[in-house]
Order: C-alpha cells, then structure tokens, then sequence
C-alpha cells in the first residue's frame, strides 16, 4: 500500500519511520508547502516523491492512501480534496475541528464509495483488546468509575497555541481520556461537565472534564500541555480494578483484586512488543481498502462523530470559538 503525506512534520516523521519497518505498506510521497521540508523527509525515509504542494500529491494516481498530518484546521478542507482526487484517507486526530466538519468529510467518503479512517492509533492497538477482554471476563465485577489523565509540555509549540490552527489541549490530548472513557464505558452520557485555564492565545492549556453515564457511573479526565504527568488510566469495578501505564500508548496493564479497604497486584500483562504502535492503524487500513470498507471496524465512523459531539460540548462549555468558526 502505497502513502502519500501530506504534511512533513514531526507526526509525519514518526508515521514515516514506522512506514519504512513495515512489509506491508511504503513510504511513497510526501508534500508539504515547503518543497525542501518534504524533500528532507523523502530522503530520510526513502520516499520515492517529494512535492511542494498538497494538490501535486493528490494529482498521483500511484498513491493508495493519503495520510493527513497537517493541523485540525486543515483537516475537513485536504480530507474532502483527498478524496475528490479518488484517494483513500487516513486522517490524524483530532479528525476535524467540529462535529460538523466531521460529517461532512464523512458524507464524501460515503458518496465516493473510499476508506476514511480516523488515526486515533489506541483504537487499533492489541492493548484495547486486552483491556476489553478483561473488562467483559467480570474478574473486577462492575465497572463503576474510569480516571485518565494525559499532561505533555507541548505549549512551545506553535500548532498547539494557534487559535487559527485550532490550537489548545482539547483536540490534541483531552481527545485520548475521552477515547478511552468511550471504549470502556461507552456513550450513553447523561451529563458532561468541563472547565479549562486558558493560556494567553485564548486556547485551552489544562483541562478537566467529568462524564456522568445514563446509569450513574462516572468518568474523570484531566490533560495539560504545560507539564508532563503518569499519563495514567484507571478502570475501578466492584471488585478490583485495571491501572494501565500511559493511556495514550499502553506499555504495561496490570489487573489489581480489591474487598474494599485493600488491594493486591493479581496480574501484570506487557503489551505485545511493536515497531511505534502507529502500524496498527496502517495495518486497519490496508485491511479495510481489501475488504471494500468505507470505515474501520476498530474506529467506525459512529464513534468518530460521537467524540466530536463530546468535544463540542466541552468546548462550548469553555466557551471557545476557533477564529474560522465566526
């Protein structure tokens, strides 16, 4: 399967060499606005094409897959081009700004009969099936209660302070609690309540938000881009509880029984060894493009749309408006 990236940044780097250790897929174009940029990146990972413009890119027939890695405010407008130009897509997280731009992505795809696919990479990875096996095997009874956080100095960083480019925490790291609330709790949600300290741009910095459940369970989240924190997720039930050790790419879960006062350590489980974790959602595709699919079974569209919903909410509890937006 031949990628084509649209973007040459650091997220594109990563993806790229992740791309170069896999039998399955090849690092084939990049573009970015800057033809150097992209030449650089071409050559470090063995690309066969560079381009100084998103549009030449597309204009390929020879690429497969076009992977979006460009800020959330570009997402909707080079997500619907990519597939007008009759690519396939995978588009990183947060999909788009609003629920509205995601639908809209989603109708071309569905109308061009082509893959789109979200890259929300802990959706693909083994870890989620792990988890989820515990979780439905009732070894720690009901689960009542999930706690996540997620904390990156990023606030250096242009991208994340950009009102213009949908900067703040909300769409690049409170997107994983909410992620990881989702799989485990689903989205029956009665309540969100959210508040944030904004930093100078008027962009979110650290945010806390608590999801109610129809049924009275409970999820709590905090992010920051200001400091690094555990990064930690905790699934509480009746009976024990699940910690798993970085949510935004699980190294290690372990599965702890609980009476009520005390606790103790019953099983430790290493997520299977992987080249970055990002290959799985390659891999999602690549699947999916062979079975005829529009959508990922691992993050189909319905999910994408509800975690836009969710950031919706929350952000208009914050009472943030991206410049774009007005």
């Amino acid at each position: 399967m031949r990628i084509g990236y649209l973007g040459a940044g650091n997220i594109s780097s990563q993806m790229a060499a992740t791309v170069a250790q896999m039998d399955e897929a090849e690092n084939y174009a990049v573009a970015a606005r800057d033809y150097e940029r992209a030449a650089s990146l071409a050559d470090q990972w063995g690309f066969e094409r560079a381009y100084g413009s998103y549009d030449e890119l597309l204009a390929d027939p020879a690429v497969d897959l076009v992977y979006v890695a460009l800020p959330h405010s570009h997402h909707r407008e080079w997500t619907i081009k990519a597939l007008e130009a009759g690519h396939h897509v995978l588009c990183e997280k947060a999909f788009a700004v609003n629920e509205a731009q995601a639908r809209e992505m989603i109708d071309v795809a569905r109308t061009k009969g082509l893959l789109l696919a979200e890259a929300i990479w802990t959706r693909y990875m083994p870890s989620r099936t792990i988890i989820d096996d515990i979780v439905r095997s009732g070894s720690i009874g009901k689960v009542l209660t999930v706690d996540a956080n997620l904390g990156y100095k990023v606030d250096m960083n242009e991208r994340m302070i950009r009102p213009e480019l949908a900067g703040g925490a909300l769409l690049d790291l409170t997107v994983y609690p909410l992620n990881f609330a989702s799989m485990v709790m689903g989205d029956d949600i009665a309540r969100i309540d959210a508040r944030m300290v904004p930093i100078h741009s008027g962009v979110d910095g650290q945010d806390s938000v608590t999801i109610t459940y129809a049924d009275g369970r409970m999820a709590t989240m905090f992010t920051t881009m200001h400091t690094m924190t555990d990064r930690r997720g905790l699934i509480c039930g009746t009976d024990g509880f699940i910690c798993v050790e970085n949510i935004n790419n699980p190294q290690r879960i372990q599965v702890f029984d609980a009476d009520g006062l005390t606790c103790s350590l019953r099983e430790t489980i290493d997520v299977p060894a992987q080249i970055s974790g990002y290959e799985y959602e390659v891999l999602a595709c690549k699947r999916a493009t062979e079975e005829g699919r529009i959508e990922c079974p691992e993050m189909p569209h319905a999910e994408t749309l509800e975690i836009m919903r969710q950031m919706d909410a929350i952000r208009a509890q914050f009472g943030i408006v991206y410049p774009f937006e007005r």
